[in-house]
């Protein structure tokens, strides 16, 4: 799915296994997680995996991803990437630094966020936009897990370029579907189902940044995509975003 989301330049990689053969990471990355829970070790290995596919995609043989500071994925140089991952599904996206300056990919449970953590992650402009909760079951879109998936995309876009922290209420989001279901205010304006009561959804949506930093554009991009119970989103910079207008 989330190769629907990204440009043909970047290579991406999926999997909705939970589980990978033994002796498919590194040593070093054997090393990261060797006191890890199960959990912990299956979904660093899996992403991992992916990677790797990814970067055989690009033409690159298979290296060891460590981590920096904030579980950052350290790529080869040359390279600029982003892994997610949660229950069912996994995936990698990398470019080359020539053509992507910045990308940043999530993938979420198509559920309500959990009590709580909707106020924390949204700023009052948003919960106005997105309208309240869906309840499950209902065949809804759940807004706030979808705003969660892409401010997770807006943070990964952030941070290796910049290094500074970004917070959840630092970004302004907007959304509009392209499916057919949206009218032309975003979000609020569509019945929130997804079509024809079916499993996929999509758009895009707009990111207007309230820290800001020269490296960046002030206002980020992305798209977001609803499919078999996963919400993934991305967003990506290029290197010439200001001589294209970026702002």
């Amino acid at each position: 799915m989330i190769e629907l989301l990204l440009p043909a330049d970047v290579s991406c990689a999926a999997t909705r296994a939970e589980t990978v053969p033994e002796g498919t990471l590194f040593p070093e990355e054997e090393a990261l997680v060797a006191k890890s829970v199960a959990k912990r070790r299956n979904d660093f290995a899996t992403a991992r995996a992916c990677a790797r596919r990814a970067m055989a995609g690009l033409g690159l043989p298979p290296v060891a991803v460590l981590h920096g500071h904030r579980g950052r994925p350290l790529w080869p140089e040359g390279i600029v990437g982003s892994l997610t991952h949660c229950n069912g599904y996994r995936a990698a996206a990398l470019a080359r630094a020539t053509d992507v300056l910045s990308l940043g990919i999530d993938a979420e449970p198509h559920a309500p966020l959990p009590s709580g953590v909707r106020e924390l992650v949204t700023l009052p402009a948003e919960r106005e936009r997105i309208g309240p909760p869906a309840p499950e079951g209902t065949g809804e879109i759940h807004w706030d897990r979808v705003l969660f998936s892409a401010k997770e995309s807006v943070f990964k876009t952030w941070y290796p370029v910049t290094g500074i922290e970004l917070d959840f209420i630092q970004a302004d989001l907007t959304f509009h579907r392209t499916d057919g279901e949206d009218g032309e205010d975003g979000a609020d304006d569509g019945d929130g189902r997804l079509p024809h009561g079916g499993t996929a959804a999509e758009g895009t949506f707009t990111a207007r940044l309230l820290l800001t930093d020269p490296a960046l554009p002030t206002t980020l991009h992305g798209q977001w995509r609803i499919e078999d119970g996963i919400v993934a989103t991305s967003v990506l910079v290029r290197p010439d975003w200001k001589d294209s207008g970026g702002s």
